[in-house]
């Protein structure tokens, strides 16, 4: 660590700075897993013991996102601090509508995560939405939840629509628009992602197939998603990938 990055570190506390770490890990886990969109899409976390929440500079890859780079909001949208990334842009008024709206409703939860996947895009279109034909879907069966597509998210009208089609649960699929997922971690909120993910993706693959599909009765499927309960999303994977970003996308910890 230079002394510019110990610099860095020493402006926030402890909790802060780990989430900036945790949220950074994500931001490039993300683009490793390909549900980056150049620019476009956001993850947020909550700074501990407060109603900021953390956010990317807008303009920034997601393989740019380092810890001390991210900038914080407050719920209104003010940029609170900017971070250290030089840039004249502050944020996508898209990702502070759509994430300052779970934020304010869903106390508990301490970091979204928004993409705009091929595969999550393809789900959202088809009005059946996500079927349980793999284990992986089982944690969303019944526990999915849908937004309709209203154009760009910069009516800040829209937070309470917003909010009120998620409910209580931790994943929605925004219609025309791509995959949301939350959590009480940014571990957690990965590990959704991903699994949301890849349910969407194989569920395109074999629809692309034509053929008749066998899906499991509705009561195994109740019992596969109160299963998944038993194995928290995050607590075992998310060290496994602080690794992987440290061994593949060194540099996000700055």
């Amino acid at each position: 660590m230079t002394l510019a990055d110990q610099k860095d570190r020493s402006r926030y506390p402890l909790a802060e700075w780990q989430m900036r770490v945790d949220l950074a890990a994500c931001y490039r886990l993300a683009d490793m897993f390909g549900f980056s969109d150049i620019v476009w899409n956001h993850i947020t976390a909550k700074v501990p013991d407060s109603e900021h929440f953390l956010i990317n500079r807008f303009g920034l890859r997601f393989d740019e996102v380092t810890a001390s780079n991210l900038v914080t909001v407050d719920p209104d949208g003010n940029v609170v601090d900017p971070g250290t990334a030089a840039s004249d842009e502050n944020i996508n008024v898209t990702g502070y509508v759509i994430h300052s709206a779970v934020h304010a409703a869903r106390p508990e939860v301490h970091c979204v995560m928004h993409s705009h996947s091929e595969a999550g895009l393809g789900v959202s279109v088809l009005k059946q939405g996500l079927q349980p034909m793999i284990q992986d879907a089982m944690p969303f069966y019944q526990r999915v939840a849908y937004h309709d597509y209203e154009g760009l998210a910069v009516d800040l009208g829209e937070r309470e629509r917003l909010a009120a089609s998620l409910g209580d649960r931790k994943a929605m699929i925004l219609r025309n628009h791509g995959l949301l997922t939350c959590g009480e971690t940014v571990g957690e909120a990965f590990m959704l992602m991903y699994y949301l993910e890849r349910a969407c993706k194989v569920q395109l693959q074999v629809l692309a197939t034509g053929q008749d599909l066998q899906l499991p009765p509705a009561d195994v499927c109740e019992t596969a998603a109160a299963q998944a309960l038993q194995f928290p999303h995050g607590k075992y994977e998310w060290p496994a990938l602080l690794r992987l970003v440290d061994k593949r996308s060194p540099g996000f910890r700055e």
